[in-house]
């Protein structure tokens, strides 16, 4: 692991060098645009330390306005006319500087765009352009509306175009079906445009110039097959390093970025290190879990799923926060109890036996357990002692006291669900979902990380962001495993909607939650990435979604997290099997 890191540190120190070494000159990443040393200039106050919002260079804001193209874009000429991807920078640039983070971009930042004529040769690289600038601010907070990239669809001669010629458009249109990934609640026009780029991009995969680039298409099949909010970060990094050859996705393939052009192999063989050395921590993280589940016979307890690689793949493949070591593996250990625990309730343990062990969590005393009960409340007794230790030394609070309340009432949880099917009472769908939104455990495994990403967890409620995340993770296992609760009597929200409207059928039920699913998740996304919804740190909103993403791939099509094998490949490529070093 140290030569690893020697060697991506040397690597580093070697770009370093050749970029800042003559003839190479450093005044090369000052931009030669107009636009952006502009757009830069209008963003400095004028009296910084008074907290006044007025630009000291005011003619600079008002250069910007003036100078804007017809076409909608901030570019030097030199294109006949036509937009490019290196004019994106400056686009990007000009538009976070005419509309803040506080006001809308819509229509009147493109100068009323769609109420113009457009030439149809402009249109796949304005289109390609504004759906990626629509992504990249929406990713960052900025408030931004889908008309901003989606108004060729209301413009009829554009429309029909890009329908009879999209083999020309498929770059735009891809761009466009992740743009409309980042869709919140009621945002309508992104949705026909959603189905609009899907359409058009399944109907290109038949092409032959698509299945002549074969890195191309597995791009596109990969992007309609599993949708970003299903996909782990870790694994996307390593899809990209083993795609770069793409090339087709550019408006302009003679377009470059000013750095990875001068180095891009080096560039690309210190992605395939990183990536690579990221593997062997990762390994060595799920050793000494493994260790761990062994040391205290929670993987030999013989009932129900070992997942022990199954939770850490997912915890440590799911986000690029600063998440140390301690905290991801508090974190699995987490993750390993909660299945045990669940299925102890769900299949193997007595009413007797699950009361006593719930009241022992409950008041804190496992002295009166035995057999199952018992090892499990001493796993749990040191997964809270770690985490509060850990939290005493980087903090100096300790939340000891705060740790055994989640846990007790998570335990209190299954104990009701338990007895509502030994007894056949019949929950209403609120009093079901606001039992099955905490026995879930989303809260129980999350909230000890986020308080090292400065959450607080001695306040007496969860936040909005949070009941969010915890309610769409019970749906989705729960659209996933109906037919098998059915089947033992457990309760379910698909099958209790489906007794309580008998005439919509199952089906109906099924599409019916997964509505709701995708309220959530839109409204979850709206708090996660703008301001004004909570007090949380940003890290803490952007945990919850890289959270509510490792629950859509465990059940966004099936319900991986209980296949045997099914997810085998991906912690394979995700731990195991490293990127070939060329």
């Amino acid at each position: 692991m140290e030569s690893s890191l020697s060697r991506i540190q040397a690597l580093i120190t070697q770009i370093k060098q050749e970029i800042f070494s003559s003839p190479f000159d450093p005044l090369s990443f000052v931009s030669s645009s107009a636009y952006e040393t502009t757009a830069w200039l209008a963003t400095v106050p004028d009296h910084p330390k008074q907290g006044t919002n007025r630009p000291m260079f005011k003619g600079c804001l008002e250069w910007i306005v003036n100078n804007q193209r017809e076409e909608g874009f901030w570019e030097e000429d030199g294109s006949d006319g036509l937009p490019t991807i290196d004019g994106l920078p400056s686009t990007l640039a000009c538009l976070v500087e005419k509309v803040p983070t506080t006001n809308p971009v819509d229509g009147e930042s493109y100068k009323n765009q769609e109420s113009r004529e457009i030439d149809l040769h402009l249109a796949p690289a304005k289109i390609y352009k504004d759906s990626l600038a629509f992504r990249l601010l929406r990713m960052h907070g900025y408030s931004v509306t889908p008309r901003s990239f989606c108004w060729f669809l209301y413009d009829e001669d554009i429309r029909v175009h890009v329908e009879r010629n999209f083999e020309y458009f498929i770059g735009a249109l891809y761009n466009v079906y992740r743009a409309t990934e980042l869709m919140f609640s009621g945002e309508y026009e992104a949705q026909e445009a959603k189905l609009f780029s899907k359409k058009l991009l399944e109907k290109s995969l038949k092409l032959k110039s698509v299945k002549d680039d074969p890195n191309f298409q597995r791009v596109i099949e990969h992007e309609l097959r599993q949708p970003w909010i299903a996909r782990l970060d870790h694994l996307d990094h390593r899809m990209w390093i083993e795609q770069n050859k793409i090339d087709t996705l550019w408006i302009e393939k003679a377009s470059f970025d000013r750095l990875s052009c001068l180095h891009n192999d080096k560039l690309m063989q210190l992605a395939v290190e990183n990536y690579n050395y990221r593997q062997s921590i990762y390994r060595k993280e799920l050793e000494e879990l493994t260790r761990w589940s062994k040391e205290w016979r929670l993987s030999e307890m013989g009932f129900g799923r070992e997942k022990t690689a199954y939770c850490y793949f997912a915890i440590a493949s799911s986000t690029c926060l600063p998440l140390d070591s301690t905290v991801r593996i508090l974190v699995a250990k987490s993750s390993i109890l909660v299945t045990v625990a669940d299925d102890l309730y769900d299949m193997e343990g007595s009413l007797d036996d699950l009361h006593a062990l719930t009241q022992a969590v409950q008041r804190w005393d496992g002295r009166c357990l035995s057999g199952h009960g018992d090892i499990i409340f001493l796993a749990l007794d040191d997964i809270v002692c770690e985490i509060a230790e850990n939290h005493v030394q980087q903090y100096g609070i300790d939340i000891t006291e705060n740790l055994r309340d989640l846990w007790g009432e998570t335990f209190g949880s299954w104990m009701r669900e338990t007895t509502w099917s030994k007894t056949g009472y019949l929950p209403s769908l609120d009093e079901y979902l606001q039992t099955g939104m905490t026995s879930i455990a989303t809260h129980t495994m999350i909230m000890p990380a986020l308080c090292f990403l400065n959450y607080d967890l001695k306040s007496d409620h969860y936040q909005s962001i949070t009941k969010l995340l915890m309610a769409s993770s019970r749906l989705l296992n729960d659209i996933q495993s109906y037919q098998k609760e059915l089947e033992v009597g457990k309760k379910n929200f698909v099958i209790l909607y489906s007794k309580a409207y008998p005439k919509a059928g199952l089906e109906t039920s099924i599409n019916h939650v997964k509505e709701i699913l995708d309220e959530m998740k839109k409204e979850l996304l709206e708090q996660a990435l703008m301001d004004g919804f909570n007090d949380l740190p940003k890290t803490c909103n952007h945990f919850h979604v890289s959270i509510l993403r490792v629950f859509y791939m465990f059940f966004n099509s099936s319900n991986l997290f209980d296949s045997a094998t099914e997810l085998l490949h991906d912690i394979n490529k995700a731990i195991h099997v490293p990127i070939p070093i060329k």
